[in-house]
């Protein structure tokens, strides 16, 4: 008897000690949380009552989580990432003596990784997440969103494969566990990379079986919408990276018509029954803006330049309202590829100070983000190559595109930068006969062109073409042209037919053909305009006027010479105000990070001539 009252007594005595135990700690806790989320944010005060714990010599359980909160709210809200690490070190090394810890252990895990690879520390961050996946199998939510971060990781380093194969064995492991939709966002991520290495083969299978397992799903409709999305989006980008601009619409039409349907769906709080679902692929004002940028890539390409200044306006103007309340930095990645499309829509229009001003934008975003500007280095050099071409700076044209070359390892867009050095050599004349002939041999589209898109290779027809009528070689100038025209209509490439059409009309009126050159230049005329191509609407002005005035029609000649003076007024005006802005010292920017600051020109230095 006398034991087992010393024995009630002493459960007692355990239970009111954990029940003070438990009180104090939740005194702290409440307290803690109470200063994290005041506004502002008192972070000193919350990591003070977090700190006060340990005194205490609290049980293993509430030392690992305090760890885990203390690292998480240091990482989040301070830059003192060295007590960050230390705290979740220690949170990841009690949680694994801990049974039956799943969260604190794998968010402790997940978290101290994202930690290493912000201090460069990847090697570090590799081996912690494999541990963490190998003994997380019984965890299908952790198990799932680990090998989601590893993924992710191998795809910043740009280790495709590795990526590939942990997205495989994600997707095997979802079927497994019965959650087909998370098996779905494994697959979809796998076809993503798998496009961005170009493996076409093994891409194709893998996105029917994606449309056959979105479509069979039953689940929430907001996330069987998204997978939608994600799936439509994979298959849109795939029909613009090949050029083919009308083969896309019926596709690009379902996505539009997806993101309305989600816009429409409230977000439903019922969480999955399988923890293997618990995944988003992108919230849906997300999804909105990325719906928008494929409708500009696409707009731009096939040359509705009015309908992509429309669509660029909208998705700037939702992604400065999400940058107020989320600093994701995929938004600055939606950012900069629409301002990399709206610039080519600006010079195309005639508007070149602006688009130099965009491109300023650009640097700056750049200059926030090394990864940003890593992965858009080139692009930000091929614009500025274009803005080069534009105000007729030929040497800094050619060495922007160089420099261009040298920081791609894209195949579409390396053979686009060599469309385009060619053209600024061939305008050039005789001085890069050699190199020239070169990069017009590797981007030869009669045999062996270096990549699948059907717009590029029309565009190297066009290149093709254009160096021959420079040669005064006319009937092989106008068969190449004839095949860009063929290839352009087939796809609606707007610009290439337009371009096409004037240069035929240039030679056939060099050839004295007043007649078939008029064919030629009306429809080029029309079609600029509608673009508009502000180059194109001067040169079929020229052109007109020139005609006009051979076939003895007056009024028509004098009509199309008024055309040509505006058109060539407006340029000019545009071009001295791009030439005095200060960010037009950019051109001479070949190497580095982007220049901080700019100084102002005294005015313009360059050529007009090509302009009259």
């Amino acid at each position: 008897m006398a034991a087992q009252a010393a024995a009630a007594a002493q459960a007692a005595a355990q239970a009111a000690q954990a029940e003070a135990a438990e009180s104090w700690y939740l005194a702290l806790l409440g307290f803690a949380e109470h200063f994290r989320t005041s506004s502002p944010p008192k972070i000193r005060l919350c990591v003070h009552c977090l700190q006060a714990v340990f005194p205490f010599k609290p049980p293993q359980r509430i030392e690992a989580r305090t760890h885990l909160q203390l690292g998480s709210v240091l990482y989040h809200h301070t830059k003192n990432s060295e007590q960050a690490r230390s705290h979740l070190e220690k949170a990841w090394l009690i949680s694994q003596q801990v049974p039956q810890f799943e969260d604190v252990k794998f968010e402790a895990a997940s978290l101290l990784s994202e930690l290493y690879c912000q201090e460069n520390s990847v090697d570090a961050a590799k081996p912690l997440l494999r541990k963490a996946i190998q003994i997380s199998q019984q965890t299908p939510y952790w198990h799932c969103r680990l090998l989601f971060q590893l993924a992710q990781l191998h795809t910043l380093e740009k280790d495709l494969v590795s990526a590939c194969d942990l997205l495989g064995v994600g997707a095997e492991y979802a079927r497994v566990v019965g959650s087909e939709y998370t098996r779905a966002l494994f697959l979809l991520s796998k076809g993503m990379l798998l496009l961005m290495e170009r493996k076409l083969q093994e891409v194709h299978p893998l996105l029917t079986l994606c449309g056959q397992i979105v479509e069979n799903w039953q689940g929430n409709p907001i996330q069987k919408e998204s997978l939608r999305v994600f799936f439509l989006v994979l298959q849109v980008t795939h029909y613009l990276d090949a050029g083919q601009v009308k083969s896309v619409k019926p596709c690009l039409k379902q996505l539009q018509q997806c993101i309305q349907t989600i816009s429409t769906l409230h977000d439903d709080e019922i969480l999955p029954s399988n923890p293997a679902d618990l995944f988003h692929w992108l919230p849906k004002e997300h999804m909105c803006v990325l719906v928008y940028l494929v409708t500009v890539m696409h707009s731009m390409q096939a040359g509705y330049l009015e309908k992509a200044q429309k669509y660029t306006d909208k998705a700037l103007m939702q992604l400065e309202k999400l940058k107020m309340l989320d600093c994701s930095p995929i938004l600055s990645s939606f950012q900069v590829i629409l301002l990399e499309h709206i610039i080519m829509c600006r010079l195309v229009t005639g508007h070149k100070a602006t688009a130099l001003q965009e491109i300023s934008q650009v640097c700056q975003l750049c200059q926030q983000s090394p990864r940003l500007f890593s992965n858009h280095a080139a692009q930000l050099h091929t614009l500025l190559g274009l803005y080069c071409v534009s105000v007729n700076c030929m040497d800094n044209a050619e060495a922007q595109f160089t420099t261009a070359l040298r920081l791609t390892n894209h195949q579409e867009l390396w053979a686009f930068i060599v469309t385009n050095l060619a053209s600024v050599y061939i305008r050039e004349g005789n001085r890069h006969q050699e190199v020239l002939y070169s990069l017009l041999e590797r981007i030869n589209p009669d045999h062996s062109f270096p990549v699948s898109s059907h717009c590029l290779r029309a565009a190297a027809f066009y290149v093709r073409g254009l160096f021959s009528f420079f040669q005064g070689r006319y009937n092989e100038a106008k068969r190449f042209l004839r095949e860009t025209l063929k290839m352009s209509n087939a796809e609606d490439l707007n610009r290439l037919t337009a371009c096409s059409l004037v240069l035929l009309g240039h030679i056939f009126y060099v050839l004295g053909n007043h007649r078939e050159s008029n064919n030629m230049v009306v429809p080029a005329m029309q079609l600029a305009s509608k673009i508009p191509d502000m180059s194109v609407q001067l040169w079929s002005s020229a052109l007109l006027r020139d005609l006009n005035k051979a076939c003895g029609n007056a009024m028509d000649a004098h009509e199309a010479a008024q055309m040509h003076q505006n058109f060539s007024q407006q340029l000019l005006q545009d071009h001295i105000e791009a030439c005095s802005l200060p960010e037009h010292n950019l051109i001479t920017w070949t190497d580095g990070p982007p220049p901080v600051q700019f100084q102002a020109q005294n005015g313009p230095n360059t050529s007009l001539a090509s302009l009259l």
